[in-house]
């Protein structure tokens, strides 16, 4: 019953994540979007089969990937950040003042 909540819990965040990508207006909102919810979406999945798979080496290799993914994703997205930073990339403002529709 767990690893069944874990992995609809982990579908779910990939989702947001996707979600986040397809709606968001520019690069850095879809990296923050996507940085957050791939890494625990990912990483709830990999319990659930973790847990499935009850106590052996794959479960010992699961929690180990679980691990890496954890500390790789959020070091991967700072990186992409900061390039895009760097090589000149504006974030994106809304210019409209607040009270003014379009129409």
């Amino acid at each position: 019953m767990l690893a069944n909540v874990l992995l609809i819990l982990g579908l779910f965040f990939i989702l947001a994540g996707v979600l986040g990508v397809l709606r968001f207006p520019d690069f850095y909102t879809r990296l923050h979007a996507m940085g957050k919810c791939d890494t625990l979406g990912v990483t709830l999945v990999l319990l659930a089969l973790a847990i499935y798979a009850e106590f052996s080496l794959v479960t010992v290799k699961v929690l180990l990937l679980s691990v890496f993914i954890g500390l790789a994703n959020p070091v991967a997205t700072h990186a992409l950040g900061r390039a895009a930073m760097k090589s000149g990339l504006e974030p994106w403002f809304n210019q409209e003042p607040k009270g003014e529709g379009r129409g």
